[in-house]
């Protein structure tokens, strides 16, 4: 999420010429991510002289009257959802062909990066992405936000080693216009059965659903429905329960198995009813795992051949760390996350 891409010719479509200074205010610095909804830069907010991340909407959704409305509705709800691991939204607006939103801006990178770099993860290293991404998911759904779209992607790992949630009610504002062609939101790997079904009905268990599987994904190096096309996964989520990450993980705590199992069940009803009763469960199955369970080095994970201050991804330990129990708001405070000192040379 930190590293900048060069301002290579030619240019995405519709994005933003560096240099650009939306609204008298935010100056488009460095071209960080292109996604499927909107294209991430670093800008520096002139009037308040901070950096931030400035989330421009892709031409097509911006030149949607309905979708511009709704958009700029759910970022003044979102604004107010304030949590720690929560990425912050500060502003929104548009200005000509350009809607944006003003947010935090997290150096770091994503659940994705690490999971790139590292493979799988430690059982320890997974629940500590695990919990503080329950702790912001579940300060949503007690406000009465869904995410919808929860995924390695939006998940950011911050330098300083906070876990934060990013891109709260853009899936919803988006809503507006993909479900007139009957498109279905979020990726497919990470969808609930019910939201490939009929996604206007999603509560905050599809949430609970996805955040299962990304444990899983997190456990084993892999997702656990696999296919040739998109309607081949979006078939197995419906029509195949999610295998135990031990059957992958040989020797795996039955704990994480129950905990993936309850998280990704079919029917809505068999899951926990939102991200702060799935909590409760991480944190049980935390406490039932020994030492030797927690650190387990699975057989997917990737060996590191790279010095920790080199490794970006450095704030998920490749070590054994002491672990800190959560403040009483649920966050998981960096020390959590922190990196253990290198080895001195033999």
């Amino acid at each position: 999420m930190d590293t900048p891409l060069p301002d290579t010719s030619p240019r995405p479509a519709g994005t933003a010429p560096l240099g650009l200074v939306l609204d008298g205010r935010y100056r488009v610095d460095a071209l960080i991510a292109v996604g499927g909804m909107a294209t991430v830069y670093r800008a520096l907010d002139t009037r308040l002289d901070r950096v931030v991340a400035l989330k421009v909407m892709h031409p097509e959704l911006a030149a949607d009257a309905s979708f511009v409305e709704r958009f700029i509705r759910e970022a003044r709800s979102v604004a107010r959802l304030s949590h720690p691991n929560v990425v912050g939204v500060f502003d929104q607006g548009a200005e000509g062909a350009y809607v944006y939103l003003a947010m935090e801006y997290v150096p770091g990178c994503t659940l994705r990066d690490v999971l790139r770099e590292r493979g799988a993860l430690t059982p320890r290293a997974a629940l500590d992405v695990l919990e503080p991404v329950l702790a912001a998911l579940g300060a949503a759904h007690r406000a009465g936000f869904v995410h919808r779209d929860m995924k390695p992607e939006n998940v950011l790992i911050g330098d300083d080693g906070r876990v934060k949630v990013a891109d709260f009610g853009l899936v919803k504002a988006v809503d507006t216009v993909t479900n007139t062609t009957g498109a279905v939101l979020g990726t497919v790997s990470y969808l609930a059965p019910e939201q490939i079904e009929q996604d206007d009905v999603a509560d905050a268990r599809v949430d609970v659903y996805a955040c299962g599987v990304v444990l899983y994904e997190m456990l084993t190096g892999g997702r656990p429905h696999s296919g040739d096309s998109p309607a081949q996964v979006l078939y197995r989520h419906l029509n195949e329960d999610v295998p135990p990450p031990s059957a992958a993980v040989p020797h795996l705590g039955p704990e994480l198995d129950r905990l993936v199992a309850v998280a990704t069940s079919r029917a809505p009803e068999g899951r926990p009813e939102d991200a702060v009763a799935l909590l409760a469960l991480a944190r049980d199955a935390r406490a039932a795992l020994d030492d030797a369970a927690l650190d387990a080095v699975p057989p997917a994970a990737l060996a590191g051949d790279r010095s920790i201050a080199e490794d970006r991804t450095s704030v998920i330990p490749r070590f054994s760390t002491p672990t800190r129990p959560a403040d009483d708001d649920g966050v998981q405070r960096t020390s959590v996350l922190a990196a253990a000192p290198p080895e001195p040379p033999a």
